[in-house]
């Protein structure tokens, strides 16, 4: 069974998505048979990511969260209907960058990928009795980059995580910078456009028709036997992830 927690064990049934997602993203998540709990704003970041859950989530295991303590409170009130145990972390968010990416934490394979001079440190703490090592790379918005589709499968635009994960004997493919929309930034990040249903099924904020990467990307799908299952016909939006239980 798949460790892994952006990656459900079965189909998911919750979906933790920005808060404005547009109506026809809403609509297909609950047509999959997704729940839809919306993020809310952390007023205490720029706009662009202020509503984005891998900003200020990460999920530990299947069954328990890490949250920032600018919002601890709302996640800790909605998650635990659904039985989620939710874990305050200890760094408080800011705006700029690098004080707003504690939390913003790839998992693939065994690794958690991060930059990790600014990876919270009660974050560190429960990788470690998870089993888990860290692999440093400079990208630290590094979930936002890195789209997790499997075990030991993604997909980046990012050099360095490309780099560091093909050492570490995982199959990643390395996709064209840009081409999403991250509304106030010039693009967004493959990682944060996607989310896996199930362990075959890729979830897309939007049509990647128009990326210069489409014949790559649906080959290397087709590759692992991954439906991708595109959640609008607009092109594809930066909206933190999709993360599902």
């Amino acid at each position: 069974m798949c460790k892994n927690p952006f990656i459900p064990y079965g189909k998911a049934s919750i979906a933790i998505v920005d808060g404005r997602i547009s109506y026809e993203i809403k609509e297909n998540l609950i047509k999959h048979g997704l729940e839809v709990i919306k993020t809310c704003k952390c007023e205490e970041l720029y706009d662009s990511i202020s509503y984005h859950p891998d900003i200020v989530i990460h999920p530990i295991n299947y069954n328990k969260v890490i949250v920032a303590p600018n919002v601890y409170d709302y996640y800790s009130d909605i998650l635990s209907i659904y039985d989620i145990e939710v874990i305050k972390g200890e760094k408080k968010l800011s705006r700029n960058y690098p004080e707003n990416i504690a939390y913003n934490v790839a998992r693939i394979s065994k690794y958690a990928v991060h930059n990790t001079k600014y990876t919270d440190e009660k974050l560190k703490f429960y990788m470690a009795k998870e089993g888990i090592d860290f692999i440093n790379v400079k990208q630290g918005y590094s979930k936002c980059s890195l789209a997790i589709i499997g075990e030991d499968i993604g997909i980046t635009s990012d050099p360095s995580i490309y780099k560091e994960l093909k050492k570490h004997s995982i199959d990643v493919l390395l996709v064209e910078e840009g081409f999403i929309e991250l509304p106030g930034l010039n693009y967004g990040f493959i990682g944060g456009a996607t989310g896996m249903l199930s362990k075959d099924e890729l979830l897309l904020s939007g049509s990647i028709q128009k990326h210069p990467s489409l014949n790559k990307i649906n080959g290397f799908l087709k590759k692992y036997k991954i439906k991708p299952i595109y959640l609008s016909n607009n092109r594809m939006i930066d909206i933190g992830s999709i993360i599902t239980f």
